[in-house]
């Protein structure tokens, strides 16, 4: 076999079926040669449409740009992948320098003259060509991504966006690192009498991995969301609760993995950043391409859905002090989950341990298929014989009720230490059928924490929730149904992308699935009253990190001292004192390690959307109606990015979103 024969695990497509990635044949030593490689042979496939003497057209411009970098995809987004939910030492080691060689690739194509004075000559003349509708969307799309790369800059102002660009890069892999190493670094070790309140699953969880640190008959808890959550819910040791509070609100906030100037930097960069382009702030040039279009927009909905809810949380209080005092004590914070959990065991008989009893992770994610099989007709087979990045991952081939392959879908649902937190989904291909069809493979992480082998994982409601809206954004990437790679699945807006992974949400809490999962009556019903009480925590504590995060970017001048004008923003808008955001800025992955800077306000945005959209189930009699559920298939998750997300919502609608369905749901009325 010659050298240009022999397969390549990173930058080629394996033997294995679907093509899938042989995670056994992949080292963390062989990524930067990779990258190398791709970016050289992306490079050369530029320079060929750059140096083309035939006239710009959109074939020979626009679209072959969407072949460039096939093989620089595959091993960037295995390499993601793995540094999201695997990420050894060896691989954090290397994040940097794959950063690095990254940006610089994508600034040299962003700033080629050549390159661009192509795709501007083919939009000039657009209202003349015989473009489809997803056509005209790419040339849109393709001309306004150099725009805002910064291709328009004269020599000088390039030079400093692309300096920036690296700088922010750098940054945003040093705030990840130390938000996972922080969560790494503190751990709460407890005796059995430190446990009074704590259900039997986060016990079994915690003892097991306390012996797999070394300490056996004793528990151990950590920053997980799961763990956190759970103390400040079930545990009666209020101490326990500050404790872990404290810990996990104030995150990177001080101390050996601080984040606080890390925040500021990549604040003022991302302002300069904006102002180079001619916005008058970040915000601007984050939303430009939006359903919101406007900071303004996206203001005005945080805003209209903040007064009710301030309303509603200053009734919530009022209960929870009076539980407070009747244990002789001031509410305080690290109380709240705790009394609020006994108002609706007290009012609904809701027993959150009893929850956890019946919705196991195994039984929620056979749920969740059994729901897409009910709406779209689709099928999922374990795949024993496909290896994952880690032996908690698991793969399952997708396919039509007819069996007509649609994709593959990996599963990685427990806490590790090498794991980022929260829950996500990603892609290592994505649908396309530009020079015939390609099936996507798409990736689910959570963090759940683990029980012992021999018994089951069990979830709260709400991590079910996150189950079946991570499983959601999953659909709309097996479902896409486009020609381009750059327009597939979930390659849309960032308030119109959280629109099909919410609305997923409903079908856990609909009483027919939770019936069908063995819940009781009681339990079921008790379900369905549980966000009667608690809606206006809920919602203040999200909706006060998405009015930072955009508040922030968009100052008209850099901000300093972030955390101290974050604040005082709060202040102002009337934040009750005994709430902090759901994220705190020193430990807000999504904003400064990921894709939703001045953008989390899209869950909101998107809620509007899938309330609305529930709605129409609702209205047919049937959330499982088949007629409706193609409807949605059809112009929602198999457009993906090839028409305006609006015009989608209408196509399925038939009228633009109406917020009244989410004020109802939110209890805000």
């Amino acid at each position: 076999m010659t050298e240009a024969e022999v397969r390549d695990p990173l930058l080629d497509e394996s033997a294995l079926a679907f093509g899938a990635p042989d995670f056994a044949a992949i080292t963390p030593e062989a990524f930067l040669p990779a990258f190398r490689r791709g970016i050289t042979q992306a490079a050369a496939e530029l320079e060929a449409i750059a140096a083309d003497p035939a006239t710009p057209d959109f074939a020979n411009t626009v679209e072959a740009m969407e072949r460039v970098g096939a093989r620089l995809a595959r091993v960037r987004r295995v390499f993601f992948t793995l540094s999201s939910a695997h990420a050894t030492p060896a691989l954090r080691a290397i994040e940097p320098d794959v950063s690095r060689v990254l940006t610089e690739h994508g600034i040299a194509v962003a700033h080629d003259p050549r390159l661009f004075a192509r795709v501007r000559a083919v939009w000039a003349q657009r209202d003349a060509l015989d473009l489809d509708e997803a056509q005209q969307r790419l040339l849109h799309d393709s001309y306004h991504g150099f725009v805002d790369g910064g291709a328009d800059l004269d020599a000088a102002d390039k030079a400093r966006y692309a300096d920036i660009a690296q700088q922010l890069s750098a940054l945003s892999i040093a705030f990840g690192q130390n938000v996972m190493a922080a969560a790494a670094d503190w751990e709460m070790l407890l005796d059995e009498r430190d446990l009074d309140g704590l259900p039997e699953v986060i016990r079994t969880a915690a003892a097991a991995r306390a012996e797999a640190r070394g300490h056996a008959g004793r528990y151990l808890l950590t920053l997980g969301r799961s763990d956190a959550e759970a103390v400040l819910t079930f545990s009666r040791r209020r101490d326990l609760r500050e404790r872990m509070w404290r810990a996990f609100t104030t995150r990177c906030d001080g101390g050996t993995h601080d984040n606080r100037a890390l925040v500021d930097r990549i604040l003022a960069l991302r302002h300069e950043q904006a102002a180079l382009l001619g916005y008058a702030c970040y915000a601007d040039y984050a939303l430009a391409d939006s359903m919101a279009k406007t900071p303004d927009a996206a203001a005005g909905l945080l805003m209209r859905v903040w007064q009710p809810a301030l309303g509603q949380i200053a009734a919530e209080q009022d209960e929870l002090e009076r539980l407070a005092e009747a244990d002789g004590v001031a509410l305080a914070p690290w109380d709240w989950r705790f009394y609020a959990e006994q108002v609706r065991r007290a009012r609904y008989a809701l027993d959150g341990t009893a929850v956890k009893q019946h919705l196991t992770l195994d039984k929620v994610r056979a749920a969740a298929f059994a729901t897409a099989g009910r709406l779209y007709g689709l099928q999922f087979e374990r795949r024993a014989d496909l290896p994952g990045w880690h032996a908690d991952v698991h793969a399952w081939a997708v396919s039509e009720n007819d069996g007509t392959p649609l994709g593959l879908l990996y599963t990685d649902d427990f806490a590790r230490a090498e794991k980022h937190g929260g829950a996500w989904m990603g892609s290592l291909r994505v649908q396309e059928k530009l020079d015939g069809p390609v099936l996507p493979i798409v990736y689910l992480v959570a963090n759940f924490a683990r029980a012992p082998d021999g018994v089951e994982t069990g979830l709260s409601i709400d991590e079910a929730r996150t189950s079946f809206h991570e499983f959601g954004h999953a659909l709309h990437a097996l479902l896409s149904d486009v020609t381009y790679p750059s327009q597939a699945g979930t390659a849309v807006a960032r308030d119109f992308v959280e629109f099909p992974s919410k609305f997923m949400e409903h079908w856990i809490v609909a009483a027919e699935t939770l019936t069908a999962l063995g819940l009781p009556e009681a339990l079921i019903t008790a379900i369905g009253h549980a966000d009667d009480f608690g809606q206006g925590f809920a919602t203040v504590e999200f909706l006060a990190s998405a009015i930072i995060d955009l508040e922030l970017h968009r100052q008209s001048e850099p901000v300093a001292d972030a955390v101290t004008v974050a604040g005082r923003i709060l202040t102002q808008a009337g934040m009750p004192p005994l709430i902090v955001p759901r994220h705190g800025l020193t430990h807000f992955t999504h904003v400064f390690d990921g894709g939703y800077a001045a953008r989390y306000y899209s869950y909101l945005w998107a809620e509007v959307l899938d309330a609305d959209a529930f709605a129409a189930f609702v209205e047919t009699g049937d959330i499982f109606d088949r007629t409706l559920a193609g409807r949605f298939r059809r112009e929602v998750l198999a457009r993906g990015n090839a028409r305006d997300p609006a015009a989608s919502f209408l196509a399925f609608r038939g009228r633009d979103p109406d917020e009244t369905a989410l004020i109802r749901d939110r209890r805000l009325a």
